[in-house]
């Protein structure tokens, strides 16, 4: 896939502002953190594989340019570009990008997910459901669920940490769930998930002392496009930028470090910042 990106912001462009790629931008969760840190203030690299110039996953209609003119239209800074996050040469040119166009990377988030492909809500096209006992499926779901889960995650950080090392300074989150929260009802889900979070905890060790900071970020039940046009969870669960605005609050003040290698659940960023879901509730952690 070619990598696109806009020439300048589709938006104001504060040179001071912090400078937040946020990987799987196009819909769910991780537009929803692109959306919050756009309210923040944010200059935000909006990235994803779904393009107006390019192909749509999922045969979903949402795209990185819609994102993108969703945090314009609310005053912020936004810079889609796209880019498919299990192609490392790909990752690597939306790096080199930012680092010509702004000179730095200040966070770098995570929410990559494609696992779901080939899923109509019942049964995914190899005509196995969603918690079939593993045994029972074929193994072909498992890798895709990996490569766009865990491998996706760990390109994003192999490309972006040498130049946070070099400013010693940097976040780079992982949105994924949280292994102590229980089991997800699905083996390749659960497996990819739990994956991701020790990718955080295992990063973190290895940055130690370098000023970057390596966590897993926890969202609850989301109000996803998905979830809603499949009618579940229209009155419970959280907005898409619950998290965000967790996200926001945490980079503003600085202080991401003390989560370092740890999973950090929206509802405790929310309880810690005195943070309010977009219908002014606060919705408590996620419960399988």
């Amino acid at each position: 896939m070619e990598s696109r990106a806009a020439n300048d912001s589709l938006g104001p462009d504060p040179q001071s502002a912090p400078v937040v790629i946020v990987a799987g931008a196009s819909r769910g969760v991780g537009r929803g953190i692109a959306l919050a840190l756009g309210e923040a203030g944010m200059r935000v690299v909006v990235t994803g594989r779904s393009s107006e110039a390019g192909r749509i996953t999922e045969a979903r209609h949402e795209t990185i340019e819609d994102t993108a003119r969703a945090i314009i239209a609310a005053g912020g800074s936004a810079y889609p570009y796209a880019c498919d996050h299990t192609d490392a040469r790909d990752v690597g040119g939306l790096t080199a990008w930012c680092l010509r166009r702004f000179g730095r990377i200040d966070a770098a988030i995570c929410a990559v997910w494609g696992g779901n492909e080939g899923f109509d809500g019942e049964r995914y096209d190899d005509g196995s459901r969603w918690g079939d006992p593993y045994w029972r499926r074929p193994l072909n779901r498992f890798a895709p669920a990996m490569e766009t889960g865990l491998y996706a995650a760990l390109v994003l950080a192999h490309a972006v940490t040498p130049a946070m090392v070099a400013a010693r300074s940097g976040v780079i989150g992982f949105v994924t769930f949280d292994p102590d929260s229980g089991y997800l009802g699905d083996l390749t889900y659960d497996i990819a998930k739990a994956s991701v979070a020790r990718l955080a905890y295992a990063c973190a060790q290895e940055l130690a002392e370098t000023g970057v900071t390596s966590l897993a970020l926890a969202p609850g039940r989301v109000r996803t496009e998905r979830a809603l046009e499949a009618g579940m969870g229209a009155d419970e669960g959280e907005s898409p930028l619950y998290l965000g605005r967790g996200i926001a609050a945490m980079l503003q003040r600085d202080e991401a470090t003390r989560f370092a290698g740890s999973v950090v659940h929206a509802a405790d960023l929310a309880a810690r910042y005195g943070i309010d879901d977009i219908d002014g509730s606060r919705p408590g952690r996620f419960e399988p």
